[in-house]
């Protein structure tokens, strides 16, 4: 067992996928736990809930601070630019990387996302291995490779 191993699993990792594709999440939650580390995957289906479960609202009032969000750009109600533009706009929420993962790659949602401080840009890949593939280098670049804050709450 190598040392990222051994750390990664002393804490679980929070990780909110916010995408409107009941496929997708399927998809990206299966990805994350099959990779090596132990992690604790919650998905919202559209913007309005994404929020609400960030701010613990509603029947989201026990909901887990996320250490990581994976969010879709074109969703319902609330798009993932207006939930990108509110949460780094939240005291509260502004340091949760964000991950934009999305089916677009239009350079001018590439621009926008990261002018609304987007963490990384990631456009989903349409073979299944390559997106299990992308969903884990996601996972873990993000947590044996960054220094994230330490959440405090």
């Amino acid at each position: 067992m190598d040392s990222s191993t051994v750390i990664t699993s002393l804490k679980s990792i929070d990780i909110l996928v916010v995408d409107d594709d009941a496929g997708d999440v399927l998809l990206t939650k299966k990805a994350l736990n099959n990779s090596k580390m132990i992690s604790n995957i919650n998905s919202v289906g559209n913007g309005v809930e994404a929020l609400a479960y960030l701010r613990q609202e509603r029947e989201y009032e026990d909901a887990i601070r996320p250490d990581l969000i994976l969010l879709d750009l074109n969703m319902p109600l609330k798009d993932g630019r207006e939930v990108l533009t509110e949460l780094k706009q939240d005291d509260n929420l502004r340091l949760i990387p964000v991950v934009i993962l999305t089916t677009s790659d239009s350079n001018l949602d590439i621009l926008k996302s990261y002018d609304l401080q987007a963490s990384c840009f990631v456009t989903k890949p349409v073979d299944l291995e390559q997106f299990t593939r992308v969903v884990q280098s996601i996972q873990d670049f993000w947590f044996t490779i960054v220094k994230l804050p330490q959440n405090e709450d």
